[in-house]
């Protein structure tokens, strides 16, 4: 399955601008072309008045996204949600909120001529997203965004919204999938990644333990993001604070846990999510501190102790878990996730295993760290 998004032309796109309820005049369109899932455009469009003001089109990608119609209707409870929070304490919005504007037929959505479903955001003006955590106190904000968004979102109930991706971090499904699929070999390629699987088999009661939190009831499911890395975080390019958690796509119930795992998966490390250099691969405790520390300011009101007991260990499941996904779709021919070169998910998956081994081996200190910032959360000794 490629997550290719299919070619848009400015024909279509502007065409599709001039269909949602817009005031003013469209001047420009711009493909933005650093996404990989949706098709982007950025489009200004002018008033009577002269005011100019920016938007963000984007065509669902109905290969990754079954069901563009679930995906929008998360989205929109979520930004209705949202905003009606925010509005209730600030009184003002001040475009720091993601906001979908209607179609010209009063729908939150337009349908093109190949029946692909488009939507169109606000654009966050004075704000710039990063690839890459490059201090901690990036760290700190992007956390507190993330947190913050779990805030908003913490009295919606996750009955309210859909499973777009069933069983999206369901951890014993998957590695049951990648026993399957290396019992299987459909592409001969599983005897050059025995040591891969016998790392990942030694790790399997790990699977289960959030599994059965959720199934018990200790830890609660609610509102969560789903791809929390630093680019999907806006931060103010004059102050460097963030101001608004972007993408949500993937928003649906699940726990908090793989959202803050995710988060310290894709920031502690400073080399890429490809490495093939596995010495270039690291955990910053610095970064995790702050990563601890600004999640915490925003979300310790209303985590439960098995949550914040798990915090720690939630990063070397999620990391447990991609490294599956990864090997999974090497094993049955990279049919999923896109490669640039052969064996790309392999060394994906072996990023992730030497990620997942520098986690081990600073778990004590990571549990420390969590510790330490819960009792000065707490105001205890």
């Amino acid at each position: 399955m490629s997550s290719v998004p299919p070619f848009i032309g400015i024909e279509v796109a502007t065409g599709i601008a001039r269909k949602f309820a817009v005031e003013g005049k469209l001047t420009s369109a711009e493909d933005i072309e650093t996404g990989h899932i949706n098709s982007t455009w950025r489009v200004a469009f002018e008033s009577e008045d002269g005011q100019r003001r920016r938007y963000i089109l984007q065509r669902i990608n109905g290969v990754v996204f079954k069901d563009p119609m679930a995906v929008m209707r998360n989205v929109d409870r979520v930004t209705r949600h949202i905003n009606e929070r925010v509005m209730r304490t600030k009184k003002d919005l001040s475009g720091q909120t993601l906001a979908l504007y209607p179609g010209r037929d009063g729908k939150f959505w337009v349908v093109d001529e190949s029946d692909g479903i488009w939507r169109c955001y606000n654009f966050i003006e004075g704000c710039r997203t990063y690839d890459v955590v490059e201090t901690p106190t990036q760290a700190y904000e992007a956390a507190r965004a993330f947190g913050a968004f779990q805030d908003l979102v913490s009295d919606l109930p996750p009955a309210e919204l859909e499973e777009t991706i069933p069983g999206f971090h369901d951890t014993r499904a998957r590695f049951d999938r990648l026993v399957a699929v290396a019992e299987a070999d459909p592409c001969g390629r599983a005897a050059s990644v025995a040591s891969e699987l016998e790392f990942i088999r030694e790790r399997e009661a790990q699977v289960d333990r959030v599994v059965e939190l959720i199934k018990e009831g200790e830890v609660p499911l609610r509102i969560t993001h789903n791809d929390t890395k630093i680019n999907n975080v806006m931060i103010d390019e004059e102050s460097g604070e963030a101001v608004c958690v972007i993408d949500l796509d993937t928003v649906m119930p699940g726990s908090v846990l793989y959202d803050f795992g995710d988060l310290v998966r894709t920031s502690v490390s400073p080399a890429a999510e490809d490495e093939k250099d596995l010495s270039k691969i690291e955990v910053r405790m610095p970064v995790f501190k702050a990563l601890v520390e600004g999640y915490l300011s925003s979300a310790k009101s209303f985590l439960n102790p098995v949550e914040l007991a798990n915090l720690a260990f939630s990063a070397r499941l999620i990391t447990l878990e991609v490294a599956i996904r990864f090997l999974t779709d090497y094993l049955e021919g990279d049919l999923y996730f896109k490669v640039q070169r052969d064996g790309h998910n392999l060394v994906r998956c072996r990023a992730q295993l030497k990620l997942l081994e520098c986690l081990e081996a600073k778990a004590k200190s990571m549990e420390k760290v969590v510790k330490g910032q819960i009792e000065v959360d707490l105001g205890e000794p």
